[in-house]
């Protein structure tokens, strides 16, 4: 399949209304799996971690950001760890696929912020203007056909569980300000299950497998990528 992403690089331009469309890549891969670390390192070798971001040609949007607004009901189950946040129906996908849409129209784009604190969506917005290379990154970005077809590369992280769950658990405690307790039992009630229903099947979507996330990328790099990042400088 990487032939494939090869391809449709040279034929990555303008589209018919004579908008240069940005280039789409898909990160997917478990929880805490490195998809961000991943997506910053491209943008380190891509020369754009440094620049702007009203200037930057390369930006990186989360999933994350695209959780539905919860009902009153839903938000309780969530301040208690009983709301699975790894299942599809709790991401916005009609709101994904807006968006993606208009990034391909070369448009400027108004992002959710989300705050995993309280579990709601926050008032303001976070502002992406139009760039050459897209980076979009979530446990669940292969899972829906037709948000899937829209990226011309796609990558899957692909690291340990013990690693995944270890890293959750600190990120969850230290930045989320949950209880021990509360992250274990919300792993093996929804994300473990989750990861294997819906996460880990449609690791067969993707172009290039990367094992251990960022740490591992130089290697990849060498065997893989030299075309795909000079298509992209270029």
């Amino acid at each position: 399949m990487a032939g494939d992403s090869e391809t449709l690089l040279k034929d990555h331009g303008e589209n018919t209304n004579g908008v240069r469309q940005p280039f789409l890549i898909g990160v997917s891969g478990g929880t805490a799996s490195g998809k961000s670390s991943v997506c910053e390192k491209i943008m380190e070798l891509l020369g754009q971690n440094k620049i702007d971001h009203h200037q930057r040609q390369v930006v990186i949007l989360s999933q994350d950001s695209f959780y539905r607004v919860l009902t009153p009901e839903q938000k309780a189950k969530a301040l208690k760890g009983q709301y699975n946040f790894d299942h599809p129906d709790a991401f916005d996908s009609e709101l994904i696929m807006h968006t993606l849409r208009q990034i391909l129209q070369g448009e400027t784009v108004q992002i959710p912020v989300y705050d995993f604190v309280t579990n709601s969506r926050k008032e303001e917005f976070i502002t992406v203007y139009p760039a050459d290379v897209v980076l979009f990154e979530g446990i669940l970005m292969f899972y829906s056909q037709d948000i899937r077809d829209l990226f011309q590369m796609k990558l899957f992280v692909d690291t340990d569980p013990d690693t995944r769950l270890s890293r959750r658990v600190l990120r969850d405690t230290t930045e989320r300000k949950r209880e021990l307790e509360q992250v274990l039992t919300q792993y093996i009630t929804f994300v473990k299950p989750a990861f294997e229903e819906f996460c880990l099947p449609t690791k067969k979507y993707a172009d290039v497998i990367i094992p251990r996330g960022a740490d591992n990328l130089g290697k990849v790099k060498k065997q893989t990528w030299p075309h795909f990042l000079q298509a992209l400088k270029s």
